[in-house]
């Protein structure tokens, strides 16, 4: 069990890497956990750490999507993760995009990965300690927006990042294929024997 006092944390992209990437998706009946995540979430419940959601929302800037659309999408992310016996402590949403088409959301943010501002927002919130906190991506965006914050990353290597931009802060602390991998990591390394 983790210590309570500095309240570690993990945080998981969701498109990809907590659920099934179903791109610009709002309905929920269409979000299904992806491969691991069920059995990923189950063990982070077995170590007492918070547990939040960080996504770039671009589909609210570039008209995709309303932002009150993602409200049934936290929902459903909310019932997805009891399912598998863990909760949420939070879901931060990044609708920005520099190039979007709608003008309240069109802009450079501090929070749209690989900025860390969601990060740091929630540990603010939350009194979380991120030098002890892992996060859990699909591309090295992620992995980049962890590192800024001061965290531990983990990179889901499912395909989804067709880039590889490597560079500072790009390097994840981990690889795994799916969540449950990563979660067994995370473990491990919390939790030696």
């Amino acid at each position: 069990m983790m210590d309570t006092m500095t309240r570690p944390a993990i945080f998981i992209d969701k498109d990809g890497t907590l659920l099934d990437d179903v791109p610009w998706n709002v309905d929920p009946r269409k979000m299904r956990l992806a491969p691991g995540a069920f059995e990923a979430l189950r063990l982070f419940a077995s170590l007492d750490a918070p547990l939040f959601v960080i996504s770039n929302q671009s589909g609210v800037a570039l008209g995709k999507f309303r932002f009150d659309a993602l409200a049934g999408v936290e929902t459903r992310l909310h019932a997805l993760v009891e399912g598998a016996g863990a909760r949420l402590c939070g879901v931060y949403w990044c609708p920005h995009h520099p190039e979007g088409v709608e003008p309240a959301y069109t802009r450079r943010c501090a929070c749209r990965k690989p900025a860390p501002g969601m990060l740091l927002r929630a540990a603010r919130e939350h009194g979380i300690d991120l030098s002890r906190s892992w996060f859990i991506g699909d591309i090295l965006d992620d992995v980049e927006a962890g590192h800024r914050a001061g965290c531990r990353c983990v990179l889901i290597d499912n395909g989804n990042e067709t880039l590889w931009l490597r560079g500072k802060g790009r390097e994840p602390d981990v690889v795994a294929k799916d969540m449950y991998e990563a979660a067994i990591a995370i473990v491990n390394a919390e939790c030696p024997a």
